[in-house]
């Protein structure tokens, strides 16, 4: 089965599937964790948190997994290896950033993967997103520039946001490696290797960038336990879902993410001002138009 014929056309634009619901679910996830790993990095550098972060996620995932591990086929190996990699860039670069400038402006610079995927996907897999795909992509980019604000969607290309930069390209390379793995790959077998391998690579960049490993922390232990059950979650549920729908749709639903932060910001007392809340309603139309087809006499 070729990668531009896997993804099986929705049974109504406005409903979603059953792995479409699962990236959902997950991307909520997503939204709550952003301010949990800001407060981890004031007792910990980037790198050992997230090869901690990864290495609990793995190993919670392989100890229910011991007999699907002994049939690993060298896709599987293949497949979470090069995972692996995209996805440790895009979490070590984007924490790198956040640390010399503010989370708005991470924010909007991650952002920038939404418009990454439809082309790194062009590019690459030669598979060219439905029309109405593009704009679904453009109405969530402009919700996102929204939500950021002025302050986040300026860009001075200092090194902080040129980390940032990066991160976003690998974060949309790794939902194009998933696209194009899922379905062929067993995909807990996957995740586990591109948790493992994530981590590996993650303590080992700790050597060039002169980080030593930090005292013990209460606070660290419990944000790596808590965070590494969710990596584990999260990256098995995209293998799985990602093998019915598309990466452009998939990195529509994701970037509800900072919706959700929005949502549960407002809960804890934060309050979205009007060009935010318009921001999160171009979000979630770009994912409704997204599915949208033309009709042909």
């Amino acid at each position: 089965m070729s990668v531009s014929s896997q993804f099986a056309e929705p049974a109504h634009p406005w409903r979603f599937s059953v792995p479409e619901l699962v990236l959902v679910l997950i991307t909520v996830v997503w939204g709550t964790t952003f301010l949990i790993v800001q407060h981890a990095l004031t007792v910990t550098g980037p790198f050992f948190f997230v090869g901690l972060r990864f290495a609990t996620a793995a190993l919670l995932l392989g100890v229910t997994a011991t007999r699907t591990m002994a049939g690993v086929t060298w896709l599987d190996l293949r497949a979470g290896s090069l995972i692996g990699v995209v996805l440790m860039l895009g979490y070590s670069l984007q924490t790198v950033g956040l640390k010399t400038i503010p989370s708005s402006q991470s924010a909007f610079i991650t952002a920038l993967y939404v418009p990454f995927v439809p082309l790194l996907q062009l590019f690459f897999l030669r598979r060219v997103p439905q029309p109405m795909a593009w704009i679904g992509v453009v109405l969530a980019f402009t919700g996102l520039v929204l939500l950021a604000g002025p302050e986040g969607a300026s860009i001075s290309f200092e090194v902080g946001e040129l980390w940032t930069l990066a991160s976003a390209v690998a974060i949309a390379g790794e939902i194009i490696l998933i696209g194009a793995f899922a379905g062929k790959a067993h995909a807990r077998r996957v995740t586990v290797v591109q948790l493992g391998v994530a981590s590996l690579l993650s303590f080992a960049a700790m050597i060039p960038a002169g980080e030593s490993i930090p005292p013990f922390s209460w606070l660290l232990v419990a944000t790596a336990v808590g965070l590494g059950l969710a990596s584990a979650l999260i990256q098995f549920a995209m293998n799985w879902a990602q093998r019915t729908v598309s990466p452009t749709r998939a990195t529509l639903i994701y970037a509800g993410e900072p919706v959700w932060a929005g949502i549960f910001g407002r809960i804890a007392g934060e309050r979205l001002g009007p060009i935010a809340i318009l921001g999160a309603a171009l979000i979630v139309l770009g994912v409704l138009v997204s599915e949208l087809r033309w009709k042909r006499r």
